[in-house]
């Protein structure tokens, strides 16, 4: 029987829900749909600004993708549009790509999107997004807080209106020592009040607003406080002609829709900005899977990783073939729509009509938009990425997590992004083989009246002298065997008077063939010094491996179905 390459067009989700689509579902997607469009304009506006792009590009980056993401992502509720840590992490290779190629920043972004895309694709058709498991949770959380310091540092160049540069934290405060006393007063006025706003609009209001109804309608419309502060903010200028008095605003807007063009590619660039693409596809990927689980949770309906890959690559090549920049799902306004009541991805097309409408029909009265106002939303968006509880957690549980965390940290903030990610990465990789190639063990006897075995060094246990059980608490493979040998000889001259050496083998999910050959040898050293080395509690998989070989046959003692039994039969014979 032949099997068959995995088809996800068989299997599209968008074919599922579709199915059950009725009047009910329709009314809540429509509801849902008008407030994150509301909410979303603001926030596109504001990280194409991040991402070093022409505003329209954000409005651009949330009209095709969350098509594409409706038609093949797994989750129902998901919002995918730009992101901060994206815009920002795309900021910087587009930035770099540009000095040495001499392209435009726009192309440059529409083929980091189109690479972004694709390797979802590919990683998503071929079943490999376990690969994102690379980053994790300390690296994920110690990048996205030292990004959000970073973007929110690099907001204070629109919000004081100062010429403020710089990709990691030493070059921002360089720029706001050289820069700090050419703030404009205007500016500064603007910024700081839409600061205030908002960030009184994150809790204050909140709780203001629950006086007077539901908690979840109160939260959903103080999230659409930006809004609040765009129209405002507009109508000042408007009225007291700001932007003749110092006050950089969005300017013009090309008013319609996006065209379909794909960016022009060639070996040189897709070799330049490829490292990027990964790291891109890869943190999207975590970033989006982790809020798409946490909202499906909540309704008990289940993601498909492989899906979800598949709708984050086709959201980000329909982004780069619209005059997009790489996208993700975005905490905030998945959330929003969640909130909103969201039952199907029909949402994010009802989202993607009202956007598409804002571009044909509002972009004229954006123009006045002052960029204190979009700096000011995305530094009061981005503080809540910093998250020193997390911090906290991670110093309490795991000082070797935490040191993977303060390392991505110190070299986001100290070098840059992608130096960050890939030194978390580096040190996650080289913890995690650092602990495997110090295996666990522990002395073990049976707990009275039981047949439970427990470490001697924390459990009052039978012991005897003759007969020493150790329990191996990891796989054995040719990175921690010669470790292991070592703690067997050690055992060995602390007790003397040994006879039978029990390795109790219940942790042990593999033994690659290196082990096999330093247990075989270990057994033979013991044979001569006549002990007997036995085998207990053998998993079924490593059993039949073993078997294979003849590693019954050469062992000088047994291979015991249990531990207890094991004890019960030396222990009688030594007695």
């Amino acid at each position: 029987m032949t099997k068959t390459l995995w088809n996800p067009l068989t299997k599209l989700p968008a074919l599922v829900w579709l199915k059950t689509y009725d009047a009910g579902s329709l009314q809540a997607d429509a509801m849902a749909a008008l407030i994150v469009t509301i909410m979303l304009i603001p926030q596109s506006l504001a990280y194409a600004m991040l991402a070093g792009l022409p505003p329209a590009t954000g409005l651009y980056a949330s009209i095709l993708p969350l098509l594409a993401y409706a038609l093949f992502g797994s989750s129902r509720t998901l919002a995918v549009g730009p992101v901060a840590v994206i815009s920002l992490l795309s900021a910087n290779a587009v930035g770099l790509a540009h000095i040495n190629s001499g392209l435009d920043v726009l192309t440059l972004s529409m083929t980091l999107a189109l690479l972004s895309g694709v390797l979802m694709l590919f990683m998503g058709f071929f079943k490999l997004g376990f690969i994102a498991n690379l980053l994790g949770r300390p690296v994920v959380t110690g990048f996205i807080t030292a990004a959000g310091i970073l973007i929110a540092l690099g907001q204070l160049k629109h919000i004081l209106g100062i010429p403020l540069g710089g990709h990691n934290l030493p070059e921002l405060i360089t720029g706001l020592q050289q820069y700090g006393t050419d703030t404009h007063l205007l500016t500064v006025v603007v910024g700081i009040t839409s600061v205030a706003f908002l960030w009184w609009a994150r809790a204050p209001l909140t709780r203001l607003l629950c006086r007077f109804m539901s908690k979840t309608a109160a939260s959903a419309l103080s999230k659409l406080a930006p809004v609040s502060a765009v129209i405002i903010s507009i109508l000042l200028v408007s009225n007291l002609g700001l932007d003749q008095q110092g006050v950089k605003v969005v300017g013009d807007i090309p008013s319609g829709l996006p065209t379909l063009a794909w960016p022009e590619l060639s070996w040189l660039l897709v070799s330049t900005l490829m490292p990027s693409a990964i790291m891109i596809s890869l943190i999207g990927y975590v970033e989006s899977i982790s809020v798409a689980q946490t909202l499906a949770n909540k309704r008990r309906q289940q993601i498909d990783p492989n899906h979800e890959l598949l709708g984050l690559g086709a959201a980000n090549v329909a982004s780069a073939a619209s005059g997009g920049f790489a996208v993700t799902g975005g905490f905030s306004r998945s959330v929003v729509n969640f909130d909103a009541g969201a039952q199907t991805p029909m949402a994010g097309v009802f989202t993607a009509v009202g956007i598409a409408l804002a571009s044909l029909y509002l972009t004229p009265y954006l123009a006045l938009l002052p960029k204190a106002v979009l700096g000011a939303t995305i530094f009061v968006a981005v503080l809540t990425l910093i998250e020193p509880h997390e911090i906290k957690f991670t110093w309490k549980y795991s000082k070797h997590d935490f040191a993977a965390m303060m390392i991505t940290i110190a070299m986001v903030l100290g070098v840059g992004v992608e130096a960050g990610v890939m030194a978390g990465v580096a040190a996650t990789i080289s913890l995690m083989l650092w602990r495997t190639s110090r295996p666990h063990t522990a002395i073990v006897g049976p707990i009275a009246d039981s047949e439970h075995f427990r470490n001697i060094e924390r459990h009052d246990v039978e012991q005897c002298e003759q007969v020493i059980a150790l329990r191996i608490d990891e796989s054995l493979f040719f990175g921690n065997v010669r470790y292991l040998d070592n703690q067997l000889n050690e055992l060995l001259a602390k007790n003397p008077c040994i006879e039978h050496l029990i390795l109790m083998a219940s942790g042990i999910n593999h033994i690659d063939s290196s082990a096999v050959e330093s247990l075989l040898e270990f057994n033979q050293r013991l044979k001569d010094k006549g002990i007997k080395m036995h085998l207990s509690e053998v998993k079924g998989p490593v059993l039949d491996r073993l078997q294979r070989v003849g590693f019954s046959e050469q062992l000088t003692g047994r291979i015991y179905l249990s531990q207890h039994q094991a004890w019960q039969a030396l222990t009688a014979i030594t007695n």
